[in-house]
């Protein structure tokens, strides 16, 4: 019988959109290795430059990570299936700015009693034996921190409010975007321009009168992390790239906060609890962050509306329960949902006692530099050793007028057939980014390339794709098609 390979969301564009992959094999090993033949894109993913399995890809037996069997030597069972569970970044943007923080005192003990308003307020949880009047109590004197206040924590904040909690924190530095509000119900048309954070306070403020806001409009930092987690009971992660990812990580698991983690991206989702007092945290999982620009974000990939919604509640959901003490939390296990198949699966998250944050001999003691840690600055040392190797970029301006004067050289549009009915450039020549390796023999190398998507950041990956191929003529459209619009055609929709 042959073994059933699950292909999530992120990493269908390179299976032609397939979400199984049917192999005849003895070991995952064998089994990977049938993959990444038939669908060569999926290689780079998958494996490091060195033939070893990436550590952002988790890839597990039936329930079990194969870290924990015999890794890719594990033998497979009639009937067994391989599921494939990558890093996922998407959630909530939170801008690198600085700021001021407010409300960050902490609030003094004092006997909670609920009014007779809070009582017909509360009182379908009043009649839940495992919630009652000391539970809505506990619900009232505890407080999470949401940390960004878009697609996850939009849903998570609405409902952690309506429940009772009595303190919110809000970490968030952008403002509302039309584009944010497809998913993010938090706010509304009339919020455009609006500071997220002003946005929630008064959205928040009319659903519930009695909750008290502490909004942080900062960027989140290793300088400012533990000072504003410290008054906090539960973390809720709701941000949207992986060096806050892991900062929070950290942060939660020296300061003993539990950490109610989603991640969302196209239509699928993960949860789990993370930093619990027995459980793995999010390095348990995914020790180190995938390379820069090989995940796209959901602003690049895109995300179904409804999905953060779903995700946003577990989260709020595991909140509640570890403020109430009831039920089984996710620590432990990672929930995967898929909204295009509906189905939901449920895998083991083992802590890892040689994990450098939370094993048995940490390393990480104090928070570090996670933009380093992720890639996206080097080292000094990298930096003054690392040879420079020289990627042309292009504007829009600049790319216009080598159309005018009628250049020779193939504009190479690597978005998704979908992107292409929405905006375009004249002239362009379509191959989607999951589809470059494969079709690399298309490509003359003996013409100026110019590579271009919706942004800039996945042309970018494809430029440094084709100069490891070998291509020395290259450039990447700095900006992409937004830019294109913004400085040489406004006359098309954004998105």
């Amino acid at each position: 019988m042959p073994t059933t390979i699950y292909v999530p969301t992120p990493l269908r564009q390179f299976t032609d959109a397939r979400d199984t992959v049917q192999v005849d094999v003895a070991t995952v090993g064998e089994a990977l290795s049938a993959l990444t033949l038939q669908y060569p894109g999926l290689k780079q993913h998958l494996y490091t430059e060195q033939g070893k399995l990436r550590h952002f890809v988790n890839v597990y037996v039936n329930d079990d990570d194969i870290r924990y069997l015999e890794r890719e030597a594990t033998a497979l069972k009639p009937g067994d299936t391989i599921s494939l569970i990558p890093a996922v970044a998407g959630g909530s943007p939170l801008a690198d700015a600085a700021g001021a923080a407010s409300g960050a005192a902490p609030v003094p003990a004092a006997p909670v009693v609920l009014t007779n308003d809070e009582v017909r307020r509360y009182s379908r949880h009043l009649i839940l034996p495992e919630v009652g009047l000391e539970g809505q109590k506990k619900l009232k004197a505890a407080s999470v921190l949401l940390i960004g206040a878009g697609g996850l924590g939009s849903p998570a904040a609405l409902y952690l409010a309506a429940a009772g909690v009595g303190r919110l924190g809000i970490v968030d530095f952008d403002v509302v975007d039309e584009s944010n509000l497809q998913r993010q119900v938090l706010h509304s048309t009339a919020d455009v321009g609006r500071s997220k954070l002003a946005s929630a306070q008064a959205r928040l403020t009319a659903l519930n009168p009695g909750l008290r806001i502490d909004a942080y409009e900062v960027a989140l930092t290793s300088k400012n992390a533990l000072e504003i987690f410290a008054p906090y009971d539960v973390i809720l992660d709701g941000t949207d790239n992986f060096p806050t990812r892991y900062l929070v990580n950290d942060a939660c698991v020296l300061l003993g906060k539990p950490n109610a983690y989603g991640s969302i991206f196209r239509f699928e989702g993960q949860a789990s609890v993370f930093a619990t007092k027995d459980g793995p945290c999010y390095r348990c999982l995914y020790p180190e962050p995938p390379p820069p620009g090989l995940v796209p974000s959901c602003a690049e990939g895109g995300v179904l509306g409804v999905l953060p919604g779903i995700i946003g509640t577990i989260q709020a959901t595991e909140a509640i329960k570890l403020i109430l003490g009831i039920g089984e939390t996710l620590a432990g296990r990672l929930v995967i949902y898929d909204a295009l198949r509906m189905k939901f699966r449920e895998l083991k998250a083992r802590r890892d006692p040689e994990c450098p944050v939370c094993g048995t001999q940490p390393t990480v003691r104090a928070l570090i530099d996670y933009e380093q840690f992720c890639g996206l600055t080097p080292a000094a040392s990298a930096a003054a050793e690392a040879p420079q190797v020289a990627m042309g970029d292009i504007t829009p301006r600049e790319l216009k007028a080598r159309m005018d004067r009628g250049d020779d050289f193939v504009l190479l549009d690597v978005r998704e057939p979908h992107e292409l009915q929405i905006c375009t450039i004249p002239g362009y020549v379509s191959i989607p980014l999951g589809d470059v390796p494969k079709r690399i023999g298309e490509l003359d190398r003996s013409r100026d390339l110019v590579v271009m998507c919706r942004s800039g950041v996945r042309s970018g990956r494809i430029v440094s794709f084709l100069a490891s191929q070998g291509f020395t003529r290259i450039a990447n459209l700095t900006g992409g098609v937004l830019r294109w619009i913004d400085d040489v055609d406004p006359t098309q929709p954004k998105y």
